[in-house]
């Protein structure tokens, strides 16, 4: 039997034109028999789930994804539209909106104009093609992201943004089903109701990547533990990502029979079969609060996108055969068979919904855009000082610290002066204290209190509700947080070495600190990440354990970066950062110098130089804030952090003996973003410039701090960088060849003399 041959007509059309006149065609020549025309609440064919008044307000909403695919199409080559990823073949991801409640958190793959069509009828007065449109065109009235980039977001209907994602979205969505529950379990107000699920769409490719696995496996971890995640994993299959085609039945074999990952497969092609099949899904997601896995079958129809010319790379009979599949020929069968529309019906609300289309597009492309970079950025990174102090120096009630510490006479400020370990983990306390959302977490945290005893005694002091172990996955550790704080919490996510915050960098830079951007600043998901960190540690424990590399952290845009180098700037620093989350829903990273946690003396040994008190409960840190040593000291100027700072006080006595120097030292202590002012105004002074970095020579802080100084106008003053070496850290003694050390700074001192 031979192939039908392809029209010539249909050679020299783009796939797009071809799928619309598909359609037309489609309906004009159907001769299929007519059944009883049902009523409104009866099935939409024999034997299916789907109503009449459902199917038809779901054809419109694959109607409108469907226009609003070809639109942008047409109008892309007129500069009109800037997003060609179109979601035509997934338009049956709209039976998942409708099942599902517009307070189900969704986080939505790039082909879901089907899904948003139908959930904008959830709420009364919601517009999803003049919305989509001004996406679409990148308006600054977008209301998703306010024109930085198309996405499928809604504020009101809980679509939390997402741009292009490969798979980076799982984990997150993973975090806030277990945050629902979480909610509930430490007596927080969750902002949705209590039997919400979070939903999660992706690509039949996508689900082979290593940060969905991470997300699958941690799913199913905790439902082996017979803990609540009502997570909906949608894999929409088209059977191909860009060019690579997935294996026929690979989806259904890799997840079928995974056990604590609940399978269901729906037919996303046909509404009238599909629907009960997507039904039995969502409802056992939501009654049984199980991590629930649903394969909905759908095609690619007009490529990958628009800039994707099939026809070049895929023989022509085998896009004739995708595009016989395109769902909306079987939803207008449907319609037809059903006896509810007729032909001229349905052409007229296909040629209307094309028309509803254009006109909102050209309207958007009407409306302004952001022509400032100032309105690019207003969103990155908000930053509300007074209210930030405010609530930085808002002290905990008086009767939880003393529960928490165990007595009046065992509060910190009581004590004598500690080491940066001890502090920090009495400044945890009070965090808690003040913040009943916070939770800790991460591996280790819980009974044992950290590889280095940080945490000690806060899971028993505020119950495993609030600090408990997680399984050792980074990536899911960051996304765990990302959900707590979606739904309102302020997590303080530990990630136990800096090295280990390279495998799951993307949750941060990708997702978490991306978030209030691509959002328009109207979702946050603030928190404080705990790494610790840095080298140091007298050979022990190698590369992973001495990771001096924090350049992938000062990368990351809206990010904030504290590192302290001794107790009291750690209290007040973490007070600060909680308050940045909490006021203006940064993400911050506390950075930890692991080699400075239980020194105690700086100079020799026994002299106590390096404890400090617990700062007053009403004493912060701003932002930005350097710590000077010796402020009117000029001959030599040491800019420096972490473990650079007591080395360099104690070199600084070597350099004053030397050479009659009267030596200052500044401890930058905020790393991101840089603080020039201060940079600049602590430089303008100095007769020589020292620069202590304890980051690669290629890569590290050191070079921001030059940058500054060069940009103030100060470049002529004389001055030297100690750095660390461009290597990863070795085991034993040899790690000290690698690190600078106090005798390096000291050296390039004489060479500054």
């Amino acid at each position: 039997m031979t192939a039908n041959p392809i029209p010539a007509r249909m050679k020299g059309l783009n796939r797009a034109e071809i799928c619309d006149q598909n359609f037309i065609e489609f309906v004009k020549e159907w001769d299929g028999r007519v059944g009883a025309t049902p009523a409104a609440g009866d099935a939409i064919l024999p034997g299916s789930a789907l109503d009449a008044r459902s199917f038809i307000e779901l054809l419109e909403s694959q109607l409108i994804s469907r226009h609003l695919d070809l639109m942008a199409r047409v109008l892309r080559v007129q500069n009109k539209v800037f997003y060609t990823i179109g979601s035509s073949g997934h338009e049956g991801n709209a039976m998942v909106a409708r099942l599902t409640r517009h307070t189900d958190p969704a986080f939505l793959h790039y082909r879901s104009g089907g899904f948003m069509a139908e959930r904008f009828r959830k709420l009364p007065g919601m517009d999803p093609v003049m919305d989509s449109a001004l996406s679409f065109a990148a308006s600054a009235e977008d209301p998703a992201s306010g024109g930085r980039h198309k996405v499928w977001g809604s504020k009101p209907l809980w679509v939390l943004p997402q741009t292009s994602t490969i798979a980076s979205h799982l984990p997150k969505a993973l975090g806030t089903a277990v945050a629902i529950e979480q909610a509930r379990r430490i007596g927080h107000a969750s902002p949705i109701p209590e039997d919400s699920i979070a939903i999660c769409s992706f690509g039949d490719a996508s689900s082979n990547h290593a940060t969905a696995q991470t997300a699958f496996n941690a799913a199913a971890w905790t439902a082996y533990q017979k803990l609540p995640a009502p997570v909906l994993f949608v894999c929409e299959d088209n059977g191909i990502g860009i060019s690579v085609k997935t294996p026929d039945g690979w989806i259904g074999r890799n997840f079928r029979d995974r056990k604590d990952l609940d399978y269901f497969h729906a037919d996303g092609l046909d509404l009238a079969t599909g629907y009960g099949q997507v039904q039995a899904a969502v409802e056992h997601c939501r009654r049984t609060r199980r991590p629930t896995f649903l394969h909905l079958r759908t095609t690619r129809i007009m490529g990958h996108a628009g800039t994707d010319f099939e026809i070049e790379w895929r023989p022509l009979e085998e896009l004739c055969a995708v595009e016989a599949t395109d769902p909306l020929l079987r939803s207008a069968a449907i319609a037809l068979e059903s006896g509810l529309l007729s032909k001229d019906a349905l052409l007229a609300l296909y040629e209307t919904t094309r028309k509803r289309c254009f006109a909102a597009a050209e309207d958007a492309d009407r409306r302004p855009r952001i022509t400032t970079l100032e309105h690019v950025m207003a969103p990155l990174a908000p930053y509300t000082p007074a209210a930030v102090a405010k609530e930085a120096a808002r002290v905990a009630p008086h009767e939880k610290r003393v529960a928490a510490f165990g007595s009046e006479d065992k509060l910190p400020e009581k004590l004598p002066p500690r080491h940066l370990a001890i502090q920090i983990n009495n400044a945890l306390h009070d965090l808690f204290c003040k913040y009943p959302e916070t939770l800790l977490f991460g591996e280790d945290v819980a009974q044992k209190g950290g590889v280095y005893t940080v945490t000690k005694g806060l899971q028993k002091a505020f119950k495993g509700t609030r600090v408990f172990n997680t399984l050792l996955d980074e990536t899911m550790i960051l996304g765990l947080a990302q959900g707590y704080a979606n739904l309102g919490m302020l997590p303080i996510p530990e990630i136990q070495y800096l090295a280990y915050f390279h495998n799951a960098c993307d949750q941060i830079r990708g997702e978490a600190a991306s978030l209030q951007f691509f959002s328009n600043n109207q979702y946050r998901n603030p928190m404080v990440v705990r790494i610790a960190g840095l080298g140091y540690q007298r050979g022990f424990g190698g590369h992973f354990h001495n990771d001096n590399s924090i350049t992938a952290l000062r990368d990351i845009p809206g990010l904030v970066v504290g590192c302290p180098s001794r107790g009291d700037d750690a209290a007040t620093m973490l007070r600060t950062l909680a308050a940045l989350a909490k006021v203006d829903g940064r993400v911050s990273v506390f950075l930890e110098p692991i080699a400075l946690y239980m020194t105690k003396d700086l100079h020799e040994a026994g002299d106590g130089q390096w404890l400090f008190p617990y700062p007053a409960q009403d004493e912060a840190m701003p932002l930005g804030e350097g710590r000077v040593y010796g402020a009117d000291a000029d001959d030599l100027v040491i800019f420096t952090y972490g473990n650079g700072v007591p080395m360099s006080l104690r070199a600084a006595r070597n350099i004053e003996k030397k050479h009659g120097w009267k030596v200052r030292v500044v401890d930058l202590r905020w790393l991101v973003p840089l603080n020039a002012t201060f940079i600049a105004e602590q430089a303008k002074t100095a007769k020589r410039i020292l620069v202590v970095d304890e980051g690669r020579h290629a890569a590290g802080v050191g070079e921001g701090v030059i940058t500054a100084i060069a940009e103030a106008g100060y470049r002529a003053r004389p001055f030297q960088r100690v750095v660390g070496a461009n290597t990863y850290t070795p085991l034993a003694g040899a790690a000290f060849l690698v690190l600078p050390g106090d005798e390096d700074i000291v050296a390039a001192a004489d060479r500054l003399a």
